[in-house]
């Protein structure tokens, strides 16, 4: 890890170029929502004039970058007597401006499940490794509690990491594209006075962090509460809509379906990411379903956050960012549904 700054100026330049020469996705005002607020997106960008700097949240992830919603995986076509399969394991370089810290470990949890192991995601990896990421200190939002699982810093899976500390930003370069791409930018050393204004800053924005949760031991509180009534409260709310996983950075669940033309001569074999929250997630031939009340459904979604990630990865597959709670119509938050579970505990001891 380098430690350098730069000012704002020299940093405008530096995205401008970035833009000339790459493709760049950064965070833009989409629409505004019921209260006239801003509605942020990761978009491609073609000015630094276009970025909104100080944007809150994006309403989904940079997930869908690595793992599109929809892929085609393969297609027939008898008319023409051939059959084609589709396997994109390459994407061209891009770079993605304004990450926040809590999605930046969001990827690093993707990369345990898709980079580990015997049987590496080919696509995810060739999308991972192509994806230049610029993240972006932030004030917390008054929801967010991804400081209560250590996510609200990130250490490394970032090329570049800025953090405003005035008229310029202290710079964290963490890959040997970064320091090449910098060559030709003017950035300077970190000097005592730059030090002091970076710790002063960050101990700031770990002080506006307005929601706690307490996750120790959360792993054993879904065994012991597994049978709860807190889940049948909070299932009986679920609309079983999942717009929770659509939007959440770390949900990976997919669904594969095959779409056959009436002639039976074509088809296509789709990929796309699915909710366990969805009312056929379990479903298996023969129509019998595993999971059909939606209290089940909603149980298993947070047992694998936190029970089922953890045994695999020693952490909680959540970061914090709450967009769960924006996204879903029926208001169920996870920080009221983990504090239910802990105030059941502690009656029945």
């Amino acid at each position: 890890m380098i430690f350098k700054t730069i000012t704002k100026e020299n940093l405008k330049t530096f995205i401008s170029n970035v833009i000339e020469k790459n493709s760049t996705f950064a965070p833009v005002i989409t629409s505004r929502d019921s209260e006239n607020k801003p509605v942020y997106q990761f978009k491609e960008v073609e000015s630094f004039e276009e970025i909104e700097i100080d944007y809150t949240k994006s309403y989904s992830s940079i997930k869908n970058f690595f793992l599109p919603f929809k892929e085609n995986l393969s297609t027939f076509d008898f008319n023409e007597g051939s059959w084609e399969q589709n396997i994109n394991y390459t994407v061209h370089p891009r770079v993605i401006f304004g990450v926040r810290a809590c999605d930046i470990n969001a990827l690093l949890k993707l990369d345990q499940v898709f980079l580990q192991g015997k049987f590496p995601h080919p696509s995810y990896a060739a999308r991972r490794k192509n994806t230049f990421i610029i993240g972006l200190d932030h004030e917390p939002m008054e929801d967010c509690f991804c400081r209560s699982l250590d996510t609200d810093e990130a250490v490394h899976g970032f090329d570049i990491f800025l953090t405003d500390i005035g008229s310029k930003y202290f710079m964290l370069i963490n890959s040997s594209k970064a320091f090449n791409l910098l060559q030709n930018t003017e950035v300077e050393d970190v000097t005592e006075k730059d030090r002091e204004h970076y710790i002063k800053e960050k101990n700031r924005l770990a002080s506006l962090f307005q929601t706690q949760v307490e996750i120790t031991g959360m792993a054993n509180l879904m065994d012991l509460e597994f049978e709860s009534d807190v889940w049948q409260k909070w299932g009986d709310k679920c609309l079983s809509c999942g717009s929770c996983a659509m939007v959440c950075p770390t949900c990976y669940c997919y669904n594969v379906c095959e779409k056959i033309d009436l002639s039976l001569r074509k088809s296509s074999k789709e990929k796309m990411l699915y909710s366990c929250n969805l009312i056929d997630f379990a479903e298996v031939a023969g129509g019998h379903n595993f999971r059909e009340k939606s209290s089940s459904r909603l149980k298993y979604r947070y047992y694998h956050q936190h029970r089922g990630f953890v045994e695999s990865f020693d952490e909680s597959k959540c970061v914090g960012c709450n967009r769960c709670r924006k996204a879903c119509p029926a208001g169920i938050n996870p920080v009221e549904v983990i504090k239910d579970l802990r105030m059941q505990r502690q009656e029945n001891e």
